[in-house]
């Protein structure tokens, strides 16, 4: 049982880190194309939910991978 929570943490953390990789390549990537202010903050204000949201996943993920461990 603890063992299923512990692995289902770890892909929760993993998808969690994914997210905030594709975030990073994203942004650089935007940076990169030298875009005007305006398009930036576009795309800024895009990527930011998407940062949040994986950066949340990940932290339940950990929180799961030390509950798990901690029980089992």
């Amino acid at each position: 049982m603890f063992d299923i929570m512990i692995w289902a943490g770890v892909a929760m953390s993993l998808a969690g880190l994914a997210g905030l990789i594709w975030c990073i390549l994203r942004v650089a990537r935007a940076r990169r194309a030298k875009l005007p202010d305006d398009q930036l903050r576009a795309v800024l204000k895009s990527v930011l939910p998407i940062n949040l949201g994986a950066l949340g996943l990940s932290v339940l993920g950990l929180m799961l991978v030390g509950a798990g461990s901690f029980l089992g």
